[in-house]
């Protein structure tokens, strides 16, 4: 197996479910002290990353090849040729499936995409840019992984990244050619996922954690990335005091910049959006806001001045980033992606939102310097996501002209490819319906209420559903959620849900049950219907460290030390 994303200088192959303790990136290296403040020990001791020189624009790139789409405009369609340069793979290896964005009133459907930042180091050019000779021809590590919901309505945008030293536990996933890779018996860092499959087995994992249903992936690795960043012809960025990513063993992207603002790009723009020594407090959580801020002054860059107009240059430019990017099957033609450009474009910049999850350090053992996701906070973000909530605050707009949108109108190339079945629901009394007892919760803090699922049944009976019967097979649910197996399914799990006025998210397929299968979860221990969520927040909470597309002001702090 190739090296953990968490190791040292020498460090052997590993997982994260063996390791004890953090290592380091070649670049910055350094072994945790064993006295000093614990937030002292963890942010020498968090290092999760490859060595040498990869924290290159791997999610910006995914961004920023959409950008370039969208401002081709019509010029794009000279792009058809490049449809055979398209690497795709299985948007999701998990068990679960959600089925898709679900439309609003006015039959708009939203759009969740995961950018991921694939490490590879599969040729020469992935090579040269990532350094780390001991790691190439080695498994990836999906190293920045980030989530763009498009809102139905296109008038906002919403970015949440996940720390790439978040620990989760593994769904499994299992490979077109049926290799299984089993779920996880203990905590495993997030990047590791593209490892169990490929780019589909690490949007099972967020879709295991957030419940959000993720339509389209793209993967990026280094190749053509910093040609790009050249082409764009320099992005502002502001830092607070003088900066130097160097330290006296000489670790750090090398980055040195004066106080206050700078127009970057090229090797400059590389050194800004891998550095972690020098910004805020030297983790990948400040790597992160730097990042945020690039990308947001880039998009505003885009808007002020339309620079990739050449269409020479926007060929040579869209074809690097073609043959460095996979997605899924759903948008393996060049129009498919031209679709989903246009719609991206929609969105002014300061209706974009880059947050970050809300994450607290881990308290377990041997996982110091990791995080994990804040209980409650992390969660509002994803349920405003789910429920196509703007992140600002700010609401969504109405239909364009006023008018209501017919049902087909988003039903577009970038649509979601995995829909369920619009076929009626049986009545209830045809619907075969199994109950589980899974009121104790994930986490295992309470018991099971005893004969739980007779009494559910029972109520389902009483409802109706006459074919509802108890299994004798337990669960383990913080929230009540129906699961179906075949598409055929799907309406009359449906159908359950409104009987039982479960949220259409609580419905999931997954290939783990037999047929429709109600888990009675934490939530409705008691009483005939799961008690009700609290009002979904508003806007995105300070934890998630908001940054709007629109701040021309973001300035990053800088670590003490790295001033010259």
């Amino acid at each position: 197996m190739r090296h953990s994303s968490v190791r040292g200088e020498g460090a052997t192959a590993r997982t994260t479910e063996e390791i004890s303790d953090g290592g380091a990136d070649a670049s910055a290296t350094v072994p945790p002290p064993r006295g000093g403040s614990r937030a002292a020990r963890r942010a020498a001791g968090r290092r999760p990353g490859r060595r040498g020189r990869r924290r290159v624009l791997r999610w910006v790139a995914s961004v920023l090849s959409l950008l370039i789409l969208g401002t081709a405009a019509a010029g794009y369609l000279y792009y058809r040729h490049l449809n055979g340069s398209i690497q795709t793979d299985e948007l999701n290896l998990g068990e679960t499936k959600l089925g898709g964005s679900k439309p609003n009133a006015f039959g708009q459907t939203p759009l969740n995409i995961l950018l991921i930042g694939s490490d590879a180091r599969d040729d020469e050019a992935n090579q040269s840019l990532g350094g780390g000779r001991d790691t190439f021809g080695g498994p990836p590590l999906a190293d920045v992984q980030m989530l763009l919901h498009l809102s139905a309505d296109r008038s906002n945008m919403s970015v949440v990244s996940m720390p790439r030293d978040t620990m989760l536990m593994m769904p499994k996933c299992t490979e077109p050619g049926g290799k299984v890779h089993p779920a996880s018996k203990g905590l495993v860092q997030t990047n590791e996922s593209l490892q169990r499959g490929g780019p589909g087995c690490t949007v099972a994992a967020w879709q295991e954690l957030t419940k959000i249903p993720i339509d389209h992936f793209m993967m990026i690795d280094f190749k053509g990335v910093v040609s790009m960043a050249d082409a764009i012809g320099g992005v502002p960025v502001c830092v607070e005091e003088n900066v130097h990513s160097r330290n006296r063993e000489g670790k750090g992207s090398g980055l040195k910049l004066p106080k206050g603002t700078s127009v970057i790009q090229g090797e400059t723009a590389l050194q800004w959006l891998r550095t972690r020594y020098g910004f805020e407090d030297g983790t990948d959580i400040g790597r992160t806001h730097a990042q945020h801020q690039y990308m947001t002054s880039m998009a505003r860059e885009f808007r002020k001045n339309a620079k990739l107009t050449n269409p020479v240059k926007l060929n040579s430019l869209a074809q690097a980033a073609i043959q460095a990017m996979v997605v899924d099957n759903g948008l393996n033609k060049i129009d498919k992606l031209y679709d989903l450009s246009m719609e991206l474009k929609k969105v002014p910049p300061g209706r974009i939102t880059m947050t970050t999850m809300p994450w607290v350090y881990s308290d377990k053992p041997g996982l110091d310097g990791r995080v994990e996701p804040m209980a409650g906070e992390a969660e509002a973000v994803f349920r405003m996501v789910r429920e196509d909530i703007a992140l600002d605050g700010k609401g969504s707009g109405t239909p364009a002209d006023g008018a209501s949108p017919s049902p087909g109108a988003s039903a577009s190339a970038a649509a979601p490819s995995t829909a369920p079945s619009t076929a009626p629901a049986a009545a209830p009394a045809k619907i075969a319906v199994s109950v589980r007892n899974a009121t104790g919760g994930k986490n295992g803090t309470e018991a099971r209420v005893k004969n739980r699922a007779n009494d559910v049944a029972a109520l389902l009976v009483g409802k109706g559903f006459t074919k509802a019967t108890a299994e004798n097979q337990t669960g383990a649910e913080d929230t009540t959620v129906i699961r179906f197996a075949t598409d055929a399914q799907a309406a009359d799990a449906g159908a359950l849900a409104t009987a039982l006025g479960l949220p259409a998210a609580s419905v999931q397929k997954s290939e783990d049950v037999p047929g429709i299968t109600l888990f009675v979860g934490k939530d409705w221990r008691t009483g005939n219907a799961p008690t009700p969520p609290p009002p979904a927040p508003t806007v995105a909470p300070t934890s998630a460290h908001a940054l709007n597309g629109d701040n021309e002001g973001a300035c990053m702090p800088i670590q003490p030390g790295f001033t010259w």
